[in-house]
């Protein structure tokens, strides 16, 4: 599976090696897991865990340069606290995915200075599908570990959208950095189980940006 993503992600960013900028991107999850047992009870003892996300990939403008698009190789950690007076549980999860978004460009913020239309604010709206797979999982249940690989509800093809906003600073002869912050909604589109699992996440990120051409 992973070497799959690989792949598919290596043919799709060469075929483009002329688009705007490659970028990176890190930052926080604070994750809200939905979860319903057998019976659809859900549990009420599970709180909002934080973990890490990576992204590399790249963006390019469509006709009108108002609209971009992008595409990347992301990976993020999806994790849970929960617990009552009898136990205590945290699961650890991580998954590697491909992500492509569209952004908006609505607003620029220019500086007065002679070089204006290089020290630019620019302002994005965006949205995105992210489709995922796990590549870790782990449950602690009071001290003992448990594999999460092999649980359905865990396991199988994860189908997040988000939607968000991004503002970008221009530097000049080096590309840009960049503030984000999303929020998605995750689905297991594979699990055909009694048990459903799903997320809540809010993402802050941090980018930088290489201008290619």
């Amino acid at each position: 599976m992973i070497k799959n993503y690989f792949l598919l992600f290596i043919v799709l960013i060469t075929s483009n090696v002329f688009s705007q900028e490659i970028y990176f991107k890190t930052g926080k999850n604070y994750t809200k897991y939905i979860y319903k047992d057998s019976n659809l009870q859900s549990n009420p003892n599970l709180q909002s865990g934080t973990g890490s996300f990576y992204e590399i990939g790249f963006m390019k403008p469509l006709t009108n340069k108002k609209i971009f698009y992008s595409l990347g190789l992301s990976l993020n950690d999806y994790n849970a606290l929960g617990g009552n007076t009898a136990n205590s549980y945290r699961w650890d999860t991580q998954y590697l995915g491909l992500q492509a978004g569209l952004l908006y460009h609505f607003y620029t913020c220019k500086n007065n200075s002679k070089n204006n239309s290089k020290n630019n604010i620019d302002f994005f709206v965006k949205t995105a599908l992210n489709t995922s797979s796990m590549i870790y999982g782990k449950e602690e249940l009071n001290g003992t570990y448990y594999d999460l690989m092999d649980q359905k509800e865990f396991r199988g093809i994860l189908l997040e959208s988000s939607l968000g906003l991004m503002v970008k600073y221009q530097i000049p002869s080096f590309g840009a950095i960049s503030l984000g912050y999303d929020f998605g909604q995750t689905i297991n589109v594979t699990n055909n189980s009694k048990e459903k699992l799903s997320f809540n996440t809010n993402q802050l990120e941090l980018g930088i940006h290489f201008n290619i051409n």
